[in-house]
């Protein structure tokens, strides 16, 4: 287990280490398409915004840069400069930015509203509500104004559809010692899903402590993030695994052996919401990415790249459990903001035990 944990961390340092320099990236602006009217929103004054922004994103990048492209059809005088890791790499990067001056991003795009929660503390983040808030689910506006969800990610448990062991049916049947070595999960330390769900499994009932000192003594494979845990379960090794669901169903559309159990006890999820840093030097055009991730165009886009979204009149993506149907954990987002540091630590002193 110890060799296996450091070998996260080399990783983790190797991929931290890049420099700004050579980690960003520029989408050059596509040019509108011809069944494209006019921008959504204009900045004050009645003209669209243009510039530059710099986004900071934990998006794969196949998925962000389709919404980069599909964003520069309303807005081709903004260019987008891109900078995408795993939430974790993101707020070490955004606190170094800090102690060193400032943040040099306009827009965040990332896992779990705690992360934003501990940036609207330390006055990170510009209040801003887009007018298409008020067609979204209520639970993932702020309801302060300064971020808002952009999808629907629950994490639930993923099998090989070719494994010999009876299937789980729900977080406790984790700690069966039929499972022990068959499990994959994603490192808390690199993920923000992760570390939210690692919370919010303490602040459960029904499952708390013992049952987390119980999921890592069946000895799990930690890997970096959800994307090689899913490959890693589509391959069998292991065949068992925690992820977030829509990687599940990419794999599955692609034939791969993969299948999707909801727990009974109900499954935590994710908002990964957006929000405008209050140092952005380019608050018109920043405010249109993220009032474009919800629009109704931004949102049907995140249904065909496979994700729950964040509003009831775009359909859901082909395969996915309607949301009517799923049991939601549904915690307070302070609470678990303030105990998501403490758990993670929790699990990594199980981990290294």
């Amino acid at each position: 287990m110890i060799d296996r944990r450091r070998l996260v961390l080399i990783i983790v340092s190797a991929v931290t280490a890049v420099s700004l320099a050579s980690c960003a990236t520029s989408l050059p602006s596509a040019q509108p398409s011809p069944a494209t009217g006019p921008p959504a929103s204009e900045a004050p004054g009645g003209e669209a915004p243009s510039g530059e922004i710099t986004l900071y994103t934990s998006e794969p990048e196949n998925k962000i840069t389709e919404v980069i492209q599909a964003f520069n059809e309303d807005y081709p005088d903004v260019t987008v400069n891109l900078y995408r890791a795993a939430t974790g790499e993101l707020t070490a990067r955004i606190a170094s930015e800090q102690e060193a001056g400032g943040v040099r991003a306009d827009v965040l795009l990332a896992a779990d509203a705690p992360t934003f929660e501990k940036f609207k503390v330390q006055n990170l983040l510009a209040k801003f509500v887009p007018q298409e808030a008020k067609n979204l689910l209520p639970s993932v506006v702020d309801p302060q104004g300064y971020y808002v969800g952009t999808r629907i990610i629950p994490t639930i448990i993923a099998y090989n559809t070719n494994m010999t062991v009876a299937r789980p049916t729900s977080w406790k049947d984790l700690t069966d010692p039929i499972y022990r070595g068959k499990i994959a999960m994603p490192n808390p330390d690199v993920s923000g899903a992760a570390a939210f769900n690692t919370a919010l499994w303490l602040d459960t009932p029904s499952l708390g402590e013992p049952w987390l000192k119980a999921l890592v003594a069946n000895d799990p494979s930690v890997l970096q993030s959800n994307g090689p845990v899913s490959q890693a379960i589509a391959e069998g090794q292991p065949p068992l695994g925690i992820v977030v669901d829509y990687l599940v169903r990419d794999l599955a559309a692609k034939g791969s052996p993969i299948g999707t159990i909801y727990p009974s006890e109900g499954v935590p999820y994710i908002s990964q919401p957006a929000a405008v840093f209050e140092s952005s030097a380019n608050k018109p055009a920043a405010e249109a990415f993220v009032s474009f991730l919800i629009s109704e165009k931004g949102q049907k886009l995140a249904v065909a790249q496979n994700y729950l979204p964040v509003r009831e009149d775009v359909g859901t993506p082909k395969g996915a459990v309607p949301l009517s149907e799923l049991t939601l954990l549904e915690p307070d987002i302070a609470s678990i903001a303030a105990k998501q540091d403490a758990a993670v630590k929790l699990f990594n002193s199980l981990l290294d035990g």
